[in-house]
């Protein structure tokens, strides 16, 4: 079954953006943790950049098991249709699942990594204060930039499509009925 829309996300387009979005919440994001938590101070050390490397790895994996995960809770998938892994052409971890998605389901399965690991990392680093945590907050918030769009786009079409999520690229396939081929053409 061909799908009647396809949402695709350039990234050789959007990355320059990324980046800028990256540089811009890193700023605002140290900023706000200086004026609300640790006025007039800011330091390098090993442990701290250690800290940000290896919590920003964990950060992209979490981002992307908590995408598998609202895949099973909000669009009730089977534990056999998730995927997960690295495409090491594209520098990207990706999360996918076999199985067609209701809108309001691939919606809420997009925006989940945001919440949990960009908002409550930069919640609990403002409330003990590190500001490494605050900081991996931003990055990882400007890493769901991607989500936003996807889900700003689903935003413009009709409430009953259903959505197949694209194995291989950042891509979302639109149908106006459930489609019985689980597989993207």
């Amino acid at each position: 079954m061909e799908p009647s829309r396809v949402i695709d996300i350039n990234l050789e387009e959007i990355a320059p953006k990324l980046l800028w979005i990256n540089i811009l919440l890193l700023a605002v994001f140290a900023a706000a943790y200086h004026v609300f938590a640790e006025p007039l101070s800011f330091g390098f050390s090993l442990s701290a950049i250690l800290y940000f490397i290896i919590g920003y790895a964990l950060l992209i994996v979490l981002h992307e098991l908590f995408h598998l995960i609202g895949f099973l809770l909000f669009g009730k998938v089977s534990f056999a249709s998730l995927k997960y892994g690295l495409n090491l052409k594209l520098g990207i971890a990706y999360a996918t699942t076999s199985t067609p998605l209701p809108s309001s389901a691939m919606r809420k399965a997009l925006l989940l990594p945001f919440w949990t690991t960009a908002v409550l990392p930069t919640l609990i680093g403002f409330w003990i204060e590190s500001q490494t945590l605050v900081l991996l907050g931003a990055m990882l918030a400007a890493g769901a930039a991607g989500d936003f769009i996807m889900y700003r786009e689903l935003l413009k079409e009709k409430k009953d499509i259903w959505v197949l999520d694209d194995p291989e690229l950042p891509r979302l396939h639109l149908y106006d009925s459930k489609p019985i081929n689980e597989s993207p053409e």
